[in-house]
């Protein structure tokens, strides 16, 4: 996002474009969405193909943190990441986009503001940064989630206009390229590598100064990148300026046309860019008097072009707005309309990542609310009608090289009685999964000291032997995030007793 402009709050630190004579639209009734999506992905004009040929759209989110100060994901200090990514799930994004800086792969850099009481994040406790990334990338495959690696800046204190500082030269930016290129080879869950976020002046497109001309820069690190890992997209954002018409940062893809970047391994560039409102900054086309109706014109010139005549896939990295004002609410409907709705399109229709899923984002907001789990449903509702189909779960290990780990399975529950009338009662048992995986079913057991039976159960099914009822949970409340839960309930008689103890079993 456009740094200098933009406030994140670090906490605790052409129109519709008609498909092109020739091209088929790939509409959403003929695509298989159940199974697209499957192994690594490949260009083939203007979409991305799974390994099968079959089309796929990038509909997802951005989840920040990694390239700040607390080097990890935000929002650990609320919540389990593996709840967050099925929230994420559950709402229909399909891809995260997650930023990280060079400081990750420092050896001192180690993640903070994690809670792990009660639970949380368990199986992050003693992991460094790179760790706790694996375990994020494991989760979102089991979870049937792509990600997007984006090298946002060089080191935690801010962006940079160039891919390199004094600080962190090209040889370090490359180098680390290829250490996450060759970390995640053979894992089909990461997809590719953003190779650096929103370049912008003095950074040029096509100018042949290899210490300013992003393009060569590009093509440099996408060639690193594909020489270890030769079945990643390579993700290559625009610039600011060029021929001095001047845009976004990273958001301005119109020297393509003369300079395409040309990579060793064929179908295998995706061109990026940014759009935001004017709760980041104002440009001249919002005070244009045909606006909202200027901004397809506006957008093909930056970058639908590419798209409109079949060059290349166009990914939408970031877009996002707080939704304060009426232009920017005009604007967001302006551009989910010109991203294609995916029910008359499907996958022939640009690919994008909602900047964020993070409510800390000062002047976007996020998805979710300040208390990271309420959901900001006016935002997500503007994007309904381009969310896509999912893809299918990974079967990619957990750790590199290594055994995955499915986490700890476990649960409690309660016992209360809601209402007692003397010849009988009603009683609701409370199922919280307390372990560091989520739970696909559950069982609970007690029994009680006298005489009672079940006449009615809700939410679960129970057999009764004696004085011991065992409840299993219903087909549609077996699956409980990490930290929530679920209920059943029941009438029995007589009443009285007493309230017994419960114990669950959980897998």
């Amino acid at each position: 996002m456009l740094r200098s402009l933009r406030r994140v709050l670090c906490a605790v630190t052409a129109a519709l474009v008609l498909p092109l004579a020739g091209v088929q639209a790939a509409r959403a009734d003929t695509v298989r969405a159940a199974d697209a999506g499957a192994g690594y992905w490949h260009t083939s004009g203007r979409q991305i193909l799974d390994a099968s040929g079959q089309p796929v759209r990038i509909a997802g989110i951005n989840w920040f943190g990694f390239e700040t100060g607390n080097y990890v994901v935000h929002g650990l200090w609320s919540r389990d990441y593996k709840s967050m990514i099925d929230q994420m799930k559950t709402l229909g994004y399909n891809t995260i986009r997650i930023p990280f800086s060079d400081d990750i792969f420092k050896s001192g850099t180690v993640p903070n503001s994690i809670d792990f009481s009660s639970g949380k994040n368990a199986d992050l406790q003693g992991l460094n940064s790179l760790g706790v990334l694996d375990r994020i990338v494991s989760y979102a495959g089991q979870d049937g989630l792509k990600v997007i690696l984006d090298r946002h800046r060089p080191d935690a204190g801010g962006q940079s206009a160039l891919w390199y500082t004094a600080a962190v030269p090209e040889s370090t930016w490359i180098a680390n390229l290829k250490t996450l290129a060759t970390r995640y080879k053979g894992q089909d869950t990461v997809v590719g590598i953003d190779l650096h976020n929103e370049p912008h002046d003095p950074a040029c497109w096509g100018c042949g100064d290899t210490s300013l001309d992003w393009r060569l820069a590009a093509q440099r690190a996408g060639n690193a990148v594909l020489s270890v890992n030769p079945d990643l997209l390579i993700f290559v954002e625009g610039v600011q300026t060029f021929n001095g018409v001047s845009g976004w940062w990273g958001g301005n893809l119109m020297g393509v046309a003369q300079y395409p970047v040309q990579l060793n391994v064929a179908n295998r560039v995706v061109y990026s860019a940014h759009d935001y409102a004017t709760s980041v900054a104002q440009q001249s086309w919002f005070s244009d008097p045909t606006f909202p109706a200027n901004m397809p014109g506006i957008w093909d010139k930056y970058w639908g072009y590419i798209f409109k005549q079949n060059i290349a896939p166009v990914w939408v990295g970031e877009f996002g707005t707080t939704l304060a004002s009426t232009v920017d609410q005009k604007w967001l409907a302006a551009l989910v309309a010109y991203l294609r709705p995916t029910s008359t399109y499907g996958a022939d229709s640009f690919h994008w990542t909602f900047w964020s899923w993070n409510p800390n984002s000062g002047d976007t907001g996020g998805i979710l609310k300040d208390d990271w789990q309420t959901v900001d449903t006016a935002k997500d509702g503007y994007l309904a009608s381009v969310k896509a189909p999912g893809f299918p779960p990974s079967g990619d290990p957990g750790d590199p090289g290594g055994p995955g780990d499915p986490g700890t399975a476990a649960c409690t529950a309660t016992y209360s009685v809601s209402s007692d009338w003397g010849s009988g009662f009603n009683a609701e048992v409370k199922v919280t999964n307390s372990g560091s995986t989520a739970l696909s079913s559950w069982k609970v057991t007690w029994t009680w000291p006298g005489a009672q039976k079940v006449t009615s159960m809700w939410n679960a099914s129970y057999t009764q032997t004696g004085s011991t009822v065992t409840a299993v949970n219903a087909s549609h409340n077996g699956g409980v995030p990490v930290g929530g839960s679920a209920s059943l309930g029941f009438g029995g008689a007589p009443a009285g007793g007493g309230v017994p103890g419960v114990s669950c079993t959980a897998a």
